[in-house]
């Protein structure tokens, strides 16, 4: 499909580093600073285009101009636009770093839609630039008809960014080439805490090259260096054409504003001038908003990240947001801990939202893994175990309280997704090995990351009974994608047995372990 997406990123830019490239990515040069108010010629959309949270009839374009520039969608059922609909959207300027979202709605169900984004000057209509084209599936209303995805996330992370000697971020190619129905991006979507230097010596001595910006030589603190950060990833080629072909859906995690962040926190960090995290992410979360296709995160919709997005009679996708109203970190001993790593609010819109599900299978996108121990300095935690295997304690309170409203309500078909953790692996939790049992058995699959370092493996927490049947970790910290795999989820739901298949891939698309889910059983 084409993407318009040709170059002519601006030229003054400031490319250092990997600026010559490699002849298997044509890598633009990058304007870091915004669009210029004033330019001659047509507006531009050289960033390509994005859709986000797809239903069975709407979808939300994205698009990036060069200049202020009123943004018009038209779609189609063909590539030749015949009796194609316009859509008119918003004329978008400076207050959203030149980024604009225009909703569609109406659209058939479990059909291609094709569709191209114009833009035009406000003052003459008349006056558009080149259209930049993109094609997404919406979700079937029927049963029948089957259904995969995508899941990873972490980019460009621990200083790991665009490297044109490798083809730059090669495993979009890899699932746009399986022809996903969307792809979940589990969080860590940018490393605000982490600069891309020009270039790193590996341990065997051969040099990583990175394509560099100005935004990303120090950490992100300004609402323009956040917005530098997610503009970075849109430097290559291949999650460009991926954003054109196959849409997402996003949520977050902690290093879209610093490492194991949460609320109220004062960052000792002396790489900060800005040290209070919660002026940091807001800022993110402003630029968060301007740079993804998502629904609740528009001004009129409340602006949250988390959400149940409706993908057919199939497939409902809970998106949780573990980050902006958990409590702080700690070593996860209290016996009552309402708050937890949702809030209150958030467990009881899940709680909600689950028990109305009608869909076969409620995937649970959960930014953190539940029973992977993850610390956070010496006595302290990041997720919600705390590497005591007894009863509930701290956050698991909260997961454990969840766990059992699925299986007092009769829930069934839940599967949790995750990454975080940068390598790849199943859990399974029983009841019968918990030193808490007042569930039903689940799965749980990591898969990541994306383009970031790779970690080694994190010990279990035998609270809810997980068992490991697969990992795939590297043996020592933050090695890097020239050698660790990245990895991938797939998933895979047959429109007539209902059946969900599970498979966990590596960059190169090979599969390293599958599990097949039967429907219509609690908690599987």
């Amino acid at each position: 499909m084409a993407q318009g997406s040709g170059g002519g990123f601006g030229r003054r830019s400031l490319l250092r580093g990997a600026a010559a490239g490699s002849a298997a990515l044509a890598l633009p040069t990058l304007s870091c600073a915004a669009p210029a108010q004033a330019r001659s010629g047509r507006p531009s959309a050289d960033w390509g285009v994005q859709v986000g949270d797809v239903t069975t009839s709407s979808g939300l374009v994205w698009v990036r101009s060069d200049r202020p520039a009123r943004m018009v969608v038209q779609t189609a059922a063909t590539e030749s636009f015949r009796r194609a609909r316009s859509w008119r959207g918003p004329v978008i300027g400076p207050d959203t770093d030149f980024t604009g979202l225009t909703s569609l709605h109406g659209l058939p169900s479990g059909e291609q839609i094709h569709y191209r984004v114009l833009l035009a000057d406000p003052d003459d209509p008349r006056r558009t630039g080149e259209p930049v084209s993109g094609t997404f599936r919406t979700a079937p209303t029927g049963r029948r008809a089957d259904l995969r995805f995508h899941w990873s996330g972490d980019l460009a992370g621990q200083g790991w960014g665009i490297n044109p000697d490798r083809g730059g971020y090669r495993i979009y190619e890899d699932m746009r080439r399986r022809n996903p129905d969307f792809f979940l991006c589990s969080g860590d979507n940018i490393y605000a805490d982490s600069p891309i230097p020009e270039r790193v010596t590996l341990p065997d001595g051969r040099v990583w090259r990175n394509v560099t910006t100005e935004e990303k030589s120090k950490v992100a603190e300004t609402l323009a260096e956040f917005r530098g950060a997610f503009r970075y990833n849109l430097l290559d080629d291949n999650l460009r054409r991926f954003n054109a072909q196959v849409p997402t859906i996003t949520q977050w995690d902690d290093h879209e504003v610093h490492n194991n962040w949460y609320p109220g926190q004062l960052l000792d960090d002396d790489r900060y001038t800005v040290k209070d995290t919660d002026v940091l992410s807001a800022r993110s979360l402003r630029a968060f908003s301007e740079y993804f296709p998502i629904r609740t995160l528009r001004p009129d919709r409340g602006g949250r990240v988390y959400r149940v997005v409706h993908h057919g009679p199939l497939l409902d996708v809970f998106v949780l947001d573990m980050r902006r109203y958990r409590n702080a970190n700690s070593p996860g001993r209290q016996t009552d801990d309402p708050q937890g790593i949702l809030g209150a609010e958030q467990l009881r819109w899940l709680k909600r939202e689950l028990s109305r599900s009608q869909a076969v299978w409620k995937v649970i996108a959960s930014d953190m893994p539940l029973g992977l121990v993850v610390p956070d300095g010496k006595t302290d935690f990041e997720a919600v175990a705390q590497g005591d295997p007894g009863a509930p304690l701290g956050r698991e309170l909260q997961m454990a309280e969840l766990l059992r409203h699925i299986k007092h309500d009769r829930i069934t078909g839940t599967v949790w997704l995750t990454t975080d953790v940068h390598y790849t692996s199943a859990q399974h939790y029983a009841p019968e090995r918990a030193a808490f049992k007042d569930f039903e058995p689940f799965w749980e699959f990591v898969s990541g990351p994306l383009n970031a370092g790779g970690f080694q493996a994190l010990k279990l927490d035998g609270t809810f009974g997980p068992a490991q049947p697969f990992i795939k970790a590297p043996d020592r910290a933050n090695t890097s994608p020239a050698e660790s795999p990245q990895y991938f989820g797939e998933v895979d739901i047959d429109g007539g047995s209902g059946e969900l298949t599970v498979r966990l891939r590596q960059e190169g698309g090979q599969v390293l372990f599958s599990k097949v889910l039967q429907p219509g059983r609690a908690g599987q």
